[in-house]
């Protein structure tokens, strides 16, 4: 039996990208991932997946995730949730600008500031 990720998993690849949509086309952007996002959080040896609009500019949207593993990026790229999501902002959404970043992590420690947050 698999135990379920914690705080502690060490996290082997991460992606961080951003998208810059069209302003017109953002709710489309938002409306096409957000049915998937509890999905993909809850896969399994996912660590993190989160979306997020950039705090200075609307049009501009920031993923990232972790996974434990190759075989749970696969899953999850073979699963109907996340291509039904990637279809439809294939679909319906322009992206004006797109970067991503895929990294394997070779070593897992806290990243806390200097000094702690409290």
């Amino acid at each position: 039996m698999t135990t379920a990720p914690s705080r502690d998993t060490p996290t082997k690849i991460v992606f961080n990208a951003y998208y810059r949509v069209h302003p017109d086309d953002r709710q489309k952007f938002v409306d096409a991932v957000v049915p998937h996002l509890s999905f993909a959080a809850e896969s399994p040896g996912c660590l993190f997946y989160v979306f997020a609009a950039d705090l200075l500019d609307p049009a501009t949207i920031h993923l990232s995730e972790g996974w434990v593993d190759q075989e749970a990026v696969d899953r999850f790229h073979a699963s109907e949730p996340f291509r039904a999501a990637l279809d439809a902002v294939r679909r319906s959404v322009r992206i004006l600008d797109h970067q991503g970043q895929r990294y394997e992590v070779a070593a897992h420690g806290s990243s806390a500031p200097p000094g702690g947050i409290a």
